[in-house]
């Protein structure tokens, strides 16, 4: 990523091109695999980007909260999937109805408890949702085993929602080992498979199989799944990076940071820290998060506005002074730090992107 000259430091940098190239790419591989493509806005909590994935071909957009689906059927988005799932207060429900009268609703239930929650305050409203379920493929997170699944839709429909199939995250694809992703891959059709078979037991035919991830994204093959919803990719990040599922010429984001200080020829130190990279160390990630221009070098500390840098061994440091760009080691807490984006081609800014959903964790 070329950095602007005379840039205020810090601030989260877009390259324009690098994102439309991830979005295009992963349109054409989900096209060619026969998915639909519902990716998962968490990533970007971006309006501008959600039309870009839109207009590319995207089926609709996945988000994590009920916050962020307000956010975006607020600006247009009008299919929208909700991937976490909730215990519905009086509160939520109210807001769920209302949502539920401008979009295309979908969300996710892992339990019989939830579920007859989620029927009861939606009331009359349950009818005009659709409702999946959640099935565990290995992250041993939410989901129930795949077995359970026509049991748990059952349950589902007696409280008044209508049940279209179910979905997986495959999310201990997340490894430095490309075999690791190929077996998360395996293990998201193998579970998906299964649930599908005690859906259709079930009475849910021809159902939605949800899946994929972004490290998953090159194991990806036609089959039991028919829908997929990678997020990370729009920008990836130095994990991505690290584990092998993005090239450094992907790398559509980073922190633009200067150089404040070198107090000695083993470091220097940054004006960028937790409060814009976010704080998530990486077990694939040597330091606190990747330098292009330095690649070698390693974040060896990371404070909410210092980051140490050590260079490689024989490499002086930077002078104080100088423009870098760190990716974070996970860019979705980044961006959810930040008021706005600064887009940028071939080094010239073109526009600032609020991040319309920051903050939106309810």
């Amino acid at each position: 990523m070329r950095l602007p000259e005379g840039l205020t430091t810090p601030a989260l940098l877009v390259d324009i091109a690098a994102l439309e190239g991830n979005i295009a790419r992963m349109q054409e591989a989900a096209a060619a695999g026969g998915f639909a493509l519902r990716p998962h806005a968490k990533a970007h909590k971006c309006l501008q980007i959600a039309r870009r994935q839109l207009r590319a071909g995207a089926q609709g957009l996945t988000v994590a909260t009920l916050a962020e689906a307000e956010v975006f059927a607020d600006a247009g988005c009008e299919d929208l999937f909700v991937a976490t799932p909730m215990w519905v207060d009086e509160a939520k429900g109210r807001r769920l109805r209302r949502l539920a009268e401008h979009a295309a609703l979908r969300l996710a239930v892992d339990s019989a408890e939830g579920a007859r929650r989620l029927g009861q305050e939606l009331g009359s409203a349950a009818g005009a949702v659709e409702v999946l379920v959640e099935v565990d493929c290995g992250i041993r997170r939410t989901g129930v085993a795949p077995s359970g699944a026509g049991r748990l839709a059952r349950e589902a429909r007696a409280a008044g929602l209508p049940v279209v199939g179910a979905f997986t995250f495959p999310g201990h694809g997340y490894a430095h080992d490309p075999g690791a992703r190929e077996r998360a891959a395996r293990d998201e059709e193998r579970v998906l498979g299964e649930a599908v078979r005690s859906l259709r037991d079930a009475g849910v035919e021809s159902p939605v199989v949800s899946g994929g991830s972004t490290p998953t994204a090159g194991a990806w093959r036609p089959g039991i799944v028919n829908e997929l919803r990678p997020g990370v990719y729009v920008f990836n990040d130095a994990t991505q990076q690290a584990i092998g599922t993005c090239s450094v010429g992907d790398l559509a984001l980073a922190a633009a940071a200067t150089v404040i200080s070198v107090p000695a020829p083993d470091r220097f130190v940054l004006d960028v820290g937790s409060k814009v990279l976010g704080a998530d160390r990486s077990p694939w990630v040597a330091g606190r998060g990747f330098l292009p221009q330095y690649p070698d070098a390693v974040i060896t500390g990371l404070w909410e506005h210092h980051a140490v840098v050590r260079p490689a061994r024989g490499n002086e440091a930077p002078a104080p002074g100088t423009v870098l760009a760190v990716v974070p080691n996970h860019v979705c807490t980044a961006v959810n730090l930040a008021d706005e984006l600064l887009v940028v081609r071939d080094g010239v800014p073109v526009d600032r992107w609020p991040v319309a959903a920051r903050g939106a964790n309810s």
